[in-house]
C-alpha cells in the first residue's frame, strides 16, 4: 500500500515518544504507519481546521500526538507532529490544542 503522507516529528513530539516505555512507543509508531495507508478516524482524527491528532490506545492508556499538514515541494504532503500527551479524560485539553496551534504558526513563520 502507498503511504498517503509522510510524518515528521518536531523536537517535543520526538522527546515525548523517546520517554515512553518501548511497547507503548512501538504501538504508537505502528498506528501512525497504519494511519498513513488507511482513512481510519480512530487512528488519525481532525480536531479543528488546522490541528489533527494521532490516536493510540495501549494498555488502557490513551496516547495522543497533535499534528498539522504541510506541503513540501509540489507534491509531497507531510504531517508534522507537534507534541504528545497521555489523555486522562475524554475531552482534549484546550491548552494542548492551543499549544499545537502556536507550534504550527511558529513552524510556518520559521519556514518562510
Amino acid at each position: 500500500m502507498t503511504e498517503k503522507f509522510q510524518v515528521q516529528f518536531l523536537e517535543e513530539a520526538a522527546n515525548f515518544l523517546d520517554n515512553l516505555e518501548e511497547k507503548a512507543r512501538e504501538k504508537i509508531y505502528y498506528n501512525i504507519k497504519k494511519a498513513q495507508v488507511t482513512n481510519d478516524r480512530e487512528l488519525f482524527k481532525k480536531l479543528n481546521n488546522e490541528i489533527w491528532e494521532f490516536r493510540t490506545l495501549f494498555n488502557k492508556t490513551h496516547y495522543r500526538l497533535f499534528a498539522f499538514w504541510d506541503k513540501v515541494g509540489n507534491s509531497e504532503t507531510v504531517v508534522i507532529s507537534t507534541h504528545g500527551l497521555i489523555k486522562k479524560t475524554d475531552k482534549t485539553p484546550i491548552a494542548d490544542l492551543e499549544k499545537a496551534e502556536r507550534m504550527r504558526k511558529f513552524y510556518f513563520e520559521q519556514k518562510s
